[in-house]
């Protein structure tokens, strides 16, 4: 049996990917606080904000994850806000990092010791997990680190055959984006692709999905974002 673990499912790449894995044969677990809409999903209601999250999920988890063959681990569930380096006080970075970093960390945690050899950890990172913009100082810091965290765990994997990479979208269109971006500068937006469109959902879903399955990109940092234009 394989099995796809994955935060964020509920909507945009997160809903995309996990209706691409359960097609590909996956028994599919999402965990996020508003229910995935695609019925053959396994929802598990979780507050990834919240510190002791796994206790919740550990019963619910441990027999699927016992029996699968393979797990793919995906870390997709993100907070995205619009704040400053020079203005974002310690209690709301933490907030971020609690979502970001400290729940991809709860996770591998407790489901790596249940993977076996062609498993996989995959990192939905960002465009801004390898530079900044102004006013996105939290989920930049946050892009950052987990690039960091990747690596890691590929360092600290080695020789166990479980591989990870982070898959690093651009402009997608999904909810959030749309909800942080006005709609009248959605086509600055894409016109910072070099194929002045948006990334489409599936595309990602796509990318992810063929990283689970190439351990030869083990460790790997992938831009997926059309080429982005830099100005």
């Amino acid at each position: 049996m394989k099995c796809l673990v994955i935060t964020g499912a509920s909507a945009g790449i997160g809903l995309h990917t996990a209706g691409l894995f359960l097609k590909e044969g996956y028994q599919v677990i999402n965990l996020s606080r508003r229910r995935c809409p695609l019925d053959a999903v396994t929802h598990i209601n979780c507050d990834l904000s919240e510190p002791g999250f796994i206790e919740q999920l550990a019963p619910q988890m441990s027999n699927t994850l016992r029996d699968a063959d393979e797990i793919v681990l995906i870390h997709n569930a993100a907070r995205l806000t619009n704040d400053s380096a020079v203005e974002t006080p310690s209690n709301e970075l933490r907030a971020v990092v609690e979502i970001n970093l400290i729940a991809p960390n709860t996770l591998n945690y407790f489901v790596i010791p249940f993977m076996q050899s062609g498993s996989s950890i995959l990192y939905v990172g960002s465009t801004l997990s390898e530079k900044a913009v102004p006013g996105s100082f939290s989920y930049v810091t946050t892009k950052h680190a987990m690039v960091g965290m990747m690596r890691s765990t590929c360092q600290d994997l080695a020789g166990r055959q479980i591989h990870t990479a982070c898959i690093c979208p651009g402009f997608t269109d999904t909810e959030m984006l749309r909800q942080h971006v006005p709609e009248d500068v959605m086509p600055q937006i894409q016109a910072m692709s070099a194929y002045d469109r948006l990334v489409d959902p599936d595309e990602i879903a796509d990318t992810l999905y063929w990283a689970s399955q190439n351990p030869v990109i083990n460790g790997a940092v992938l831009h997926a974002n059309l080429g982005q234009v830099e100005r």
